[in-house]
């Protein structure tokens, strides 16, 4: 597995090695050992699915303390433009952003660790992701940015009009958003 951190150190890009031929393809979409040499040290508590149609965003999404997540996504079904945005007002990369298209195609996986916040925008229509996550879910922490906050500047390849949920429409702006220290 090749393992590529993005402008954002600690989010990861995760390329498997694929193993193709004339039956199909096989390749490891997940691995203790791989990850923990990639320095990811993770108990992974569920999987969750999604699928979008075109256009679609979903996001941004995080959990603060006491029960914060961590996230390793892939895409096993069209393409996704994936990103994560570190809300860690230690960092020095406070409120910056990375973003990386994943598809059923490249197989990639993006690790994104606690203290970052997580969106992605379908790109074609029927895009399922399988999100393993790390940190049990809690109502009481959830939280949502504005996936179009200006202040964050997220380039998203909108094909058209946003399709967003009420509940992310809704989110709060990264200016007044409960962050991490």
């Amino acid at each position: 597995m090749r393992v590529t951190p993005t402008e954002l150190p600690e989010v990861l890009l995760l390329e498997p090695t694929v193993h193709a031929d004339e039956r199909g393809y096989l390749y490891e979409a997940w691995n203790r050992a791989a990850l923990d040499a990639a320095g990811i040290r993770a108990e992974f508590l569920q999987d969750n699915q999604s699928r979008s149609r075109k256009n679609v965003i979903r996001g941004l999404h995080y959990q603060v303390p006491p029960h914060p997540q961590a996230k390793l996504l892939r895409a096993v079904s069209g393409e996704i433009f994936d990103v994560a945005v570190d809300i860690r007002r230690s960092s020095p990369n406070f409120g910056k952003w990375t973003g990386a298209v994943l598809s059923a195609g490249n197989k990639r996986m993006l690790w994104i660790p606690e203290g970052f916040a997580h969106g992605f925008l379908a790109l074609t229509d029927d895009s399922e992701v399988i999100y393993k996550i790390a940190g049990r879910w809690s109502r009481e922490c959830e939280r949502a940015i504005r996936w179009d906050d200006p202040t964050l500047g997220i380039v998203w390849p909108l094909a058209g009009e946003a399709i967003v949920s009420e509940r992310d429409r809704s989110a709060l702006p990264f200016s007044k958003a409960e962050v991490f220290a």
